[in-house]
């Protein structure tokens, strides 16, 4: 039969009801594993807290908290059947939100969903794009079928060369749309969304597919306003950013230059700075966008003073890539 490659939303009943497996053991005993048995353990109490389940209409999928806030990202399919540009979310605690579609991307095949929560909530960290490696243990995390929460490992088999696509052989079934893609540190790498099937059940042979971090992170930093209350109706077209070439910051920031994400290891991380800091200036100039602060690494200097705002007082710091 010919292989067709599909999309993994699911399209049935929202199940409200499907009770979570939580281990019976003690920490004590968790000494007893492992390696790699004790890695993916330690990936999945990391990361799944911030994996969510979405309902648009008829079709469901998954998702990444990606900002304590709340802000989801998962693919465009999985929303794409909501006609009032909210979804049902719900998340691994069993709380459920309304969301708010504030962006997409149809030909990346990513969303971002605000939730409408003044909680803050346990997000995943993106992974640096640059470290992703053909061959690394990777981890998928989502709601196969309605199964929430649920954990299949593999390993990367292959990245696209022209659009950066991550394929994996880690079992990925329908449901798995919109859910994350780990390293074995637990960050996103990316977001996953097809497989190619050869029957008309959807089941996985071992080809799946994820939008790339490096995508991902552009369209956060796109779209994630300080408000994240972007309309539906006016989104911007997707135009990828992402040049290998020029020094990286490591930091994830919306429109009003607020810092959402700080990369472990990174020259920002190394610097200090933190979640919910705000750049306001480079070497002493002003910064109003995130254009402003590419235009300064374009020059590739070994190192600046960053300023920025933090809990309301003006701070600085020294920046060495």
């Amino acid at each position: 039969m010919k292989a067709e490659r599909i999309m993994l939303s699911v399209m049935s009943a929202w199940l409200l009801a499907t009770p979570q497996v939580i281990s019976a053991h003690p920490p004590t005993m968790l000494a007893q594993f492992r390696g790699e048995e004790q890695t993916s353990i330690d990936v999945y109490q990391k990361a799944s807290p911030s994996v969510v389940t979405i309902k648009a209409g008829r079709s469901s999928g998954s998702g990444s908290i990606i900002a304590a806030e709340g802000l989801v990202l998962t693919n465009e399919h999985v929303v794409r059947d909501s006609r009032s540009g909210q979804v049902l979310v719900k998340t691994a605690e069993g709380r459920d939100y309304t969301g708010q579609i504030i962006a997409t991307d149809r030909k990346n095949d990513l969303a971002l969903v605000r939730l409408n929560t003044n909680q803050r909530l346990r997000k995943i960290n993106l992974a640096d794009p640059n470290s992703i490696r053909v061959g690394q243990q990777v981890y998928a995390i989502g709601s196969p079928f309605g199964l929430e929460g649920t954990l299949t490992t593999g390993i990367l088999s292959r990245i696209d060369s022209k659009d950066g696509d991550l394929q994996t052989d880690a079992a990925l079934n329908q449901g798995n749309s919109g859910g994350p893609l780990l390293n074995s540190q637990g960050q996103l790498i990316g977001v996953n969304k097809s497989i190619i099937s050869s029957s008309r059940e959807g089941g996985n042979i071992g080809i799946g597919f994820a939008t790339s971090v490096g995508v991902a992170r552009d369209f956060i930093a796109r779209h994630a306003t300080g408000g994240y209350n972007n309309p539906p109706n006016r989104r911007r077209p997707y135009e990828p950013e992402y040049e290998p070439a020029r020094p990286r910051l490591g930091v994830t920031v919306n429109q009003r230059m607020m810092v959402l994400q700080v990369d472990p290891g990174s020259p920002a991380e190394r610097a200090g700075l933190m979640d919910g800091d705000r750049l306001v200036g480079i070497n002493g100039q002003r910064v109003r966008n995130i254009d402003d602060v590419k235009s300064f690494l374009d020059r590739r200097p070994g190192s600046m003073v960053l300023i920025y705002i933090r809990n309301g007082s003006p701070a600085r710091t020294q920046v060495n890539f």
